[in-house]
């Protein structure tokens, strides 16, 4: 009799030996752009990514951030490709010396995350996202840092701090000061579009929560307190913000497990009280894995217009969006 270890260890053995898995290779990119005010620019930037073998999935215009997120999925070397040709599409319309913006940016496509969803590694998604820089500084004279899991040095893991100083801070700087020179290209940033932050990356889910008072200090001083770099919670960067007129309390979750959706809500409502504040409804930006939805969950019940066959990507994969 086989047992379930000695199953699974046999097809281990196998893959080692070179045998080809039936675990199909997808990966997810998640490009951010600089630009929510023209939706003309985002569907051109949408329109180059289309490449055989990728799917897009979602895509976001926020006009308050000045900021767009699109989500695509597929086969490695596809959507690697489509995501050069949306970097470049970005660069070719997007000016960042007229863009303003409450979200921190560096490039006109700011940041290119890729995740791995079936069949190959994190430490596979690094190597693409290196092919990646690659390919977006020699087609398009964009420069490139490498970020998280990509990252080329321990200084440049957090985001935050490959963004610090901004587009405005970093075109100075680059040429200035050594540590703040592209990984890829450079010194100098291109002069309009900026540099790109090329990363890899587990799963990230982009949770918005907002307050019943009209009071952005609020929502910044709750930011402070839950953030992952104050002590707060593991792995959740999170600001304060205006959008839509209302404050906001904006967050990335970065490490789902040890952090659930129901603990960062929980916390958030609580802390909120203890301000003085009442939260509101709350929006995920872009998708979220199968694993991280709880249905029956508070948070879900409170999130706008949210639709797991169109939010969670596994669901979304075999029901893709029509290209613009």
């Amino acid at each position: 009799m086989t047992t379930r270890k000695a199953k699974d260890e046999l097809t281990d053995e196998k893959h080692s030996n070179g045998e080809a898995s039936t675990v199909p290779q997808i990966i997810e990119c998640v490009p951010n752009f600089s630009e929510g005010l023209d939706a003309g620019t985002l569907e051109a930037i949408i329109r180059a990514m289309r490449v055989d073998g990728v799917h897009l999935l979602d895509w976001s215009r926020d006009a308050d951030h000045n900021r767009s997120v699109v989500t695509i999925a597929g086969s490695p070397e596809a959507v690697v490709e489509a995501a050069v040709r949306g970097v470049g599409k970005a660069a070719q319309l997007i000016d960042l010396t007229q863009q303003t913006g409450v979200h921190p940016r560096i490039g006109a496509a700011d940041v290119v995350p890729f995740v791995p969803v079936s069949g190959l590694s994190l430490v596979q998604c690094v190597m693409l996202a290196r092919q990646a820089g690659m390919a977006i500084w020699r087609r398009f004279g964009v420069p490139v840092y490498f970020y998280e899991a990509a990252a080329a040095r321990p200084d440049r893991v957090n985001l935050e701090d490959v963004r610090r100083g901004q587009f405005e801070g970093l075109l100075r700087e680059s040429v200035k000061d050594a540590t703040r020179r592209p990984d890829i290209g450079g010194p100098e940033l291109h002069s309009t579009a900026g540099a790109s932050a090329v990363g890899a990356r587990k799963f990230l889910i982009a949770y918005n929560i907002y307050l019943q008072q009209p009071d952005v200090s609020l929502a910044r001083a709750i930011a402070r307190e839950i953030r992952a770099s104050n002590g707060g919670l593991f792995g959740v960067k999170a600001m304060g913000v205006m959008a839509n007129g209302r404050a906001q309390v904006s967050m990335n979750i970065t490490d789902f497990q040890r952090t659930p959706m129901t603990k960062v809500h929980a916390t958030v409502e609580e802390v909120a009280k203890r301000h003085g504040a009442e939260i509101g409804e709350g929006e995920v930006i872009g998708l979220i894995p199968e694993e991280a939805y709880e249905p029956n969950a508070e948070w879900v019940r409170q999130t706008i217009n949210f639709d797991p066959e169109r939010k969670v990507l596994e669901r979304r994969l075999k029901q893709p969006l029509d290209w613009p």
